[in-house]
């Protein structure tokens, strides 16, 4: 744990000295806020149209009254519900992104200020190596999403009708921010950090890391278009498959992290 903590430490410091890793992250986080208040507060205020007056939304509100806790909101406050929830999905991008742009960077970084030749030459073993890493970037990833998530609640709060805030602390709501945003964070920095000590290119571990956000993309469209519904037990069963494939990911990566071998073809 010492060695582990001694290379999270190294390695947040570099961090700290490269905040430009961190603008894709920022602009997606500011994307996933401002795209669901765009369409709940912004276009009914433009158009002078409440979002209950159309006939294209009256089936959210059928659909959304089934949840508890939604039944006494009013319709226009219903369907502001709806959206903010569905959009939450679009929060787990964050993270995701955030892992990715610092992930990839992981070990070509280390090699290209040449640092890392002195690291391997160290007695710290691959898992902790890995594990080091792997928290360096999942810490700002996790800490960007919680940042978002309170952005997103204070929005809800300010300019949302009544009552639609509390939808955003359902156990729903919260499971997906909390437990599917950092496990496909960590999906994706695993898968980041596994390529980029193959490769001499950190776009090419970045844009194998991309790979995770296509399934979350088609799971937002999925909920939007009424073909799946992110139910607690959904939630339950996607988390687990995410922990399995990071348990996966992660004895791959310690199989396929050859210390030697990678020296010597990077020399």
């Amino acid at each position: 744990m010492k060695r582990i903590a001694a290379l999270l430490a190294k390695e947040l410091l570099e961090i700290r000295q490269s905040p430009g890793l961190f603008v894709p992250a920022i602009f997606t986080g500011a994307m996933s806020l401002a795209l669901p208040f765009f369409i709940t507060v912004l276009v009914p205020y433009a158009t002078g149209e409440r979002l209950a007056d159309s006939s294209d939304l009256q089936i959210a509100i059928e659909m959304y009254a089934k949840q508890p806790g939604v039944r006494q909101l009013e319709p226009e406050a219903a369907i502001q519900a709806w959206v903010l929830q569905q959009f939450l999905v679009l929060l787990v991008l964050s993270p995701v992104a955030a892992s990715m742009s610092v992930a990839a960077y992981s070990v070509v970084g280390e090699k290209q200020a040449r640092t890392l030749e002195p690291l391997l030459a160290t007695p710290i073993t691959t898992f902790e190596l890995l594990a080091g890493k792997v928290l360096a970037a999942l810490l700002p990833a996790l800490l960007l999403a919680f940042a978002c998530f309170g952005a997103y609640v204070g929005l809800s709060a300010a300019l949302a009708e009544p009552g639609v805030v509390a939808i955003l602390f359902a156990w729903r709501s919260l499971a997906i921010v909390f437990l599917l945003g950092p496990l496909a964070a960590l999906t994706a920095l695993q898968l980041a950090v596994l390529v980029s000590s193959r490769v001499n290119d950190a776009r090419s571990a970045q844009q194998i890391g991309a790979l995770i956000i296509l399934p979350i993309a088609a799971l937002l469209v999925a909920q939007v278009i009424g073909r799946i519904e992110l139910t607690m037990p959904v939630i339950l069963a996607m988390a687990g498959g995410l922990a399995a494939a990071n348990a996966a990911l992660l004895r791959i990566g310690v199989g396929l992290f050859d210390r030697e071998a990678i020296l010597t073809r990077w020399r």
